[in-house]
C-alpha cells in the first residue's frame, strides 16, 4: 500500500493504493477496453463504468468535484500503472531462488 497525492486543476487529492483501489482501476480499464472494442456494448457497460468511477472517487480525500473527476481518474490510473511497473522492476531485480529437488529413494 502506498499513498499518492495528485494535483488536478489546482486541487491536491490523496488516495491510498490499496488492493481494492487497484482492483477497481483494473476493472475500469477492462470496462474501457470492452467499450472500445465493441462500441455497441457501451450502453451495457456505461453504468458499470460510472459505478466503478464513483467507487474509486469515494476513496479520495478530499471529495472530488465533478469538474475534476475525469482528470483525477486518469491520474489514479497512471499511479496504479506506475506502481505495477515498480513492482515488476523489483521482481526482475531480485535474484531468482533456485529450488533444490530432493531425490526420492524407493
Amino acid at each position: 500500500m502506498s499513498a499518492k497525492q495528485v494535483d488536478v486543476n489546482g486541487t491536491e487529492y490523496r488516495i491510498v493504493l490499496t488492493d481494492q483501489v487497484i482492483g477497481h482501476v483494473n476493472n475500469l480499464k477492462n470496462l474501457y477496453n470492452a467499450a472500445y472494442e465493441d462500441p455497441e456494448s457501451f450502453e451495457d457497460v456505461s453504468a458499470e463504468i460510472s459505478n466503478t468511477i464513483n467507487e474509486i472517487a469515494g476513496m479520495v480525500e478530499p471529495e472530488a468535484d465533478d469538474s475534476d473527476l475525469d482528470g483525477l481518474i486518469q491520474k489514479i490510473i497512471e499511479a496504479v500503472d506506475n506502481k505495477a511497473e515498480e513492482i515488476e522492476k523489483e521482481l526482475e531485480a531480485k535474484p531468482k531462488k533456485t529450488v533444490s529437488k530432493k531425490s526420492k529413494s524407493r
